[in-house]
């Protein structure tokens, strides 16, 4: 490269430095917004100069905005947007690679390996989520118990370090295990190769069946798990006495061609196009207290009840079982403008009786969710911060105008502390510092790694600095 070349490039990086903004950014939660200065680079050029003139309160890196709490967020100084770095570089369709910017969308890479006969390896609730966020929240899907989270398909990674180094991460690596899981605060990811899973239709063949309690999810769970690539389960936690727990299973692998109609059967070509469907946006205004108990009592009553007592073979487009909500846009906005907290723990095997326990406490406190699943976890994760160990996780939305909130989730945080869990970070805005070190055993070695690696704390953001990381 030219020394022209270099200044040039130079120059550009520094006018989109100065052209950033100031705006109010928060999670997909919408809890605590805070205002910082808001940067859309467009080259790795661009991130590393605008690294650089982060300042003292530092800056995070961030993609599509899907973490639910304060994850990529920061008060006062930088978030660099890093969806404007999305090229797709190589795709090898023999071994079932792919190389891409950090700033692609889970989304893209469906639409262009789907008709390739691939698919990502792991996606969470949403496609809406970058290859470099699903690397730094370690992200995790209905598949963990079999195939584990998505860092453990990633081949290797570019790091843009404090230093202004860019750095080829492996896994095996102490980096690699602090970045995956990390929340971005080893560095920024500029791109990452990843295995993908082969597939031969771009349908799902799904099979449902009702739980009458939660004793009787479990127990299917435990027993039917590993004949399924994907699982999740539907639970009612307004559902109270003999019903507690109740629930709808659904299981699901990839459609293979002889599932199909024998129409499309024999013609050979298998549907292969990634075309989901979109509602109405939620509207920008919702009153406050829409979802209390009695409306997402009586959804829960009516899913519950419309649910099949067992259906097996049910062929669903890859957007209906993985993502449904993503078929709403906006959908967070039903919450009203106070928002929600999305809580999620994990909790060992063998500790079933404190699942059940805080089970009963959420049916008596009444809390109103009509977003509740339970899954069981695999093998944990390489990631030091990597959110699944073996167990049962709970996620569940909660409007976070709700009474008593904060001091009801404190006291379930200690109780999933004292037995040894963990609450997810990519999706926490309120856990107290004290309890991480129990959550998480190797946060020493995180905090040591990223003190080495950037004394100066140019990576921050408002989740590191409220615990401490």
């Amino acid at each position: 490269m030219s020394a022209d070349t270099r200044t040039a490039e130079a120059a550009e990086a520094a006018g989109a430095v100065e052209a950033a903004e100031f705006v109010s950014v928060t999670g997909w939660g919408r809890t605590a917004p805070t205002t910082a200065r808001l940067l859309r680079p467009r080259t790795p050029g661009e991130v590393a100069a605008a690294v650089r003139g982060w300042g003292t309160r530092g800056g995070i890196a961030r993609g599509l905005g899907r973490a639910y709490g304060d994850a990529a967020q920061n008060a006062g100084g930088s978030v660099l947007d890093m969806t404007a770095l999305g090229r797709i570089r190589t795709i090898d369709a023999e071994a079932g690679l792919v190389a891409c910017d950090a700033g692609v969308s889970l989304h893209r890479l469906m639409e262009v390996l789907l008709p390739l006969g691939w698919f990502v390896p792991v996606t969470p609730g949403t496609r809406y989520v970058t290859v470099g966020g699903a690397i730094g929240a370690d992200i995790h899907g209905k598949n963990h118990h079999a195939h584990g989270s998505f860092s453990r398909h990633v081949r290797s990674l570019e790091l843009l370090t404090a230093d202004g180094e860019v750095l080829h991460v492996v896994p095996g690596t102490d980096l690699f295990d602090a970045t995956a899981g990390g929340m971005g605060l080893t560095g920024v990811i500029l791109s990452a190769t990843v295995r993908l899973h082969p597939v031969e239709t771009s349908l799902m063949s799904v099979d449902t069946e009702r739980a009458t309690d939660l004793d009787d999810l479990m127990a299917r769970l435990s027993a039917t798990d590993h004949r399924y690539r994907y699982s999740v389960a539907w639970i009612d936690l307004l559902a109270r006495g003999r019903a507690l727990g109740r629930a709808v299973l659904t299981r699901a692998e990839h459609a293979p061609l002889d599932a199909l109609p024998p129409r499309a059967r024999r013609s050979r070509r298998a549907p292969l196009d990634f075309r989901p469907g979109q509602l109405p946006a939620a509207p920008g205004f919702v009153p406050e207290g829409l979802l209390g108990r009695t409306t997402v009592g009586l959804f829960n009553e009516l899913w519950y009840r419309r649910a099949p007592r067992s259906r097996t073979g049910e062929l669903q487009r890859i957007s209906t079982f993985f993502h449904p909500l993503d078929g709403v846009p906006h959908w967070n906005r039903i919450y009203g403008r106070g928002g929600f907290v999305q809580y999620q723990f994990v909790v060992g095997y063998g500790q079933e009786e404190v699942l059940r326990r805080i089970v009963r406490r959420i049916s008596r406190r009444g809390c109103p969710s009509f977003l509740a699943v339970l899954k069981r976890f695999g093998e944990s994760d390489p990631g030091w911060l990597s959110f699944p160990m073996p167990g049962w996780t709970l996620a569940l939305d909660i409007p976070a105008g709700l009474p008593g909130l904060a001091p009801f989730l404190d006291e379930l945080d200690e109780e999933v502390a004292s037995a040894g869990g963990r609450v997810c970070l990519a999706k926490d805005s309120r856990l107290r510092p004290e309890l991480l070190a129990a959550m998480y055993p190797r946060l020493s070695e995180f905090r040591s790694l990223r003190a080495g690696l950037d004394p100066r704390g140019v990576f921050t953001s408002d989740l590191s600095r409220r615990l401490a990381l």
